[in-house]
């Protein structure tokens, strides 16, 4: 199985130079060798792959020669994400990652490497610094599957991971909410009365078409969100998590839609679908750019969200994007006693777990209900029997 030979060699000079190689099979009955200077290390490595071997347990020693950087391309290109969630993926690594790791081989990074890449990061936020993290680390999981190294440096004791920063959200009021609709230039309040008033993200926004619209059962299909490739590259594709959805159609909603219809053309916008290079498909939208492309995040944010936040007095940051919007609905659904999963399916979340951990300090308190509920229900008698019988 395997078995180690001395190898002897006489030089010019009459000097006799003397190695051990030890030979062995892989599991695919490849032949393999690796010589040593000293027998004793010789036969420790000979014992050690004959006993990886039988317990099936076999690495290929030279497999983590391979550099991070390799790996790492090679784990991404495997991968199942959008063409856009690759494209972030991979700016991360290339950024923050690539730079530090990158040209170290697989076998070499120990968990002090680890921590130290981890180290040079204290300059970004700690969630950012999480998912970088976390990139990392499912790279180097796929090496251990792999069979190219023998653990996961990132899961080291010493590795200190960086603990999410639980931000609680904290929703505007909704004097707040209508001064911005009001603030924001008549062609685009749609956008804001959109986010407020059904809870829509951007880019489902940008996607929506009147046909979306039925008005005879007071429903928006949610059917497709405008998505960008490596910043500029406009194209189609299904909501966030690959599913449509039906949300409610709020009178107020109703109003400002037909408003809009009535001041305001749409265009027929033609993007590839569900990729940057997929066939192209036509939607007639509500918003569109002045050479018939859908809206783009960046300019729409910088060119009318951020002076209509500064008209009322707000900071734009991540935190006022129109994100904030979708906040305000989830928050008034929940106070108005809506269930944690009809909100999670109006907002498209995939779990309602998420959902109720975003939003479960906005609930309303239950302690009143929980009082009437039951106060309701059960009568107590004014005199209990046996007091009655011994009074």
């Amino acid at each position: 199985m395997a078995s180690v030979e001395r190898l002897t060699r006489k030089h010019a000079s009459g000097k006799t130079e003397i190695r051990y190689r030890v030979r062995w099979r892989d599991p695919d009955g490849r032949q393999k060798a690796k010589t040593f200077i000293r027998k004793g290390d010789a036969d420790r490595f000979r014992s050690t792959i004959a006993a990886d071997l039988v317990r099936d347990a076999y690495r290929d020693p030279d497999a983590g020669r391979v550099l991070f950087r390799t790996h790492a391309a090679e784990w991404l290109m495997a991968q199942t994400f959008t063409p856009a969630t690759r494209d972030l993926i991979e700016t991360r690594l290339r950024l923050h990652t690539l730079p530090v790791l990158g040209n170290t081989q697989l076998r070499d990074l120990r968990p002090s490497a680890i921590q130290s890449w981890l180290k040079g990061l204290d300059h970004l936020a700690v969630n950012y610094r999480r998912v970088l993290f976390d990139h990392v680390m499912t790279i180097l999981n796929a090496a251990v599957d792999d069979g190219l190294i023998a653990k996961n440096p990132c899961k080291a004791p010493s590795v200190r991971k960086p603990a999410l920063e639980q931000r609680k959200v904290v929703p505007w009021p909704p004097d707040q909410v209508n001064a911005l609709i009001e603030s924001i230039v008549a062609r685009h309040q749609l956008v804001a009365v959109l986010a407020a008033g059904t809870g829509l993200r951007q880019g489902e926004i940008f996607g929506l078409s009147p046909s979306d619209f039925d008005l005879e059962r007071d429903v928006i299909e949610v059917r497709r969100q405008v998505k960008l490739y490596r910043g500029h590259v406009r194209y189609f594709d299904l909501p966030k998590g690959g599913k449509t959805r039906t949300v409610a159609l709020p009178g107020s909603v109703r109003q400002a839609f037909e408003r809009h219809l009535e001041q305001w053309p749409t265009a027929d916008v033609t993007h590839p679908w569900a990729k940057p290079d997929g066939d192209p498909v036509t939607f007639r939208l509500f918003f569109a750019t002045t050479t018939g492309q859908a809206l783009k995040r960046d300019v729409f944010n910088e060119g009318t969200w951020w002076p209509a936040l500064r008209r009322i007095g707000v900071l734009p940051s991540r935190e006022t994007g129109c994100h904030a919007l979708r906040h305000f609905y989830a928050s008034t659904l929940l106070d108005a006693g809506v269930s944690i999963k009809v909100v999670s399916e109006y907002l498209g979340h995939a779990d309602p777990a998420f959902t109720l951990r975003t939003y479960t300090h906005l609930m309303p308190n239950s302690d009143g209900r929980v009082r009437n509920a039951v106060d309701a229900a059960i009568c107590v008698p004014n005199v209990y029997p046996d007091a009655a019988s011994t009074a």
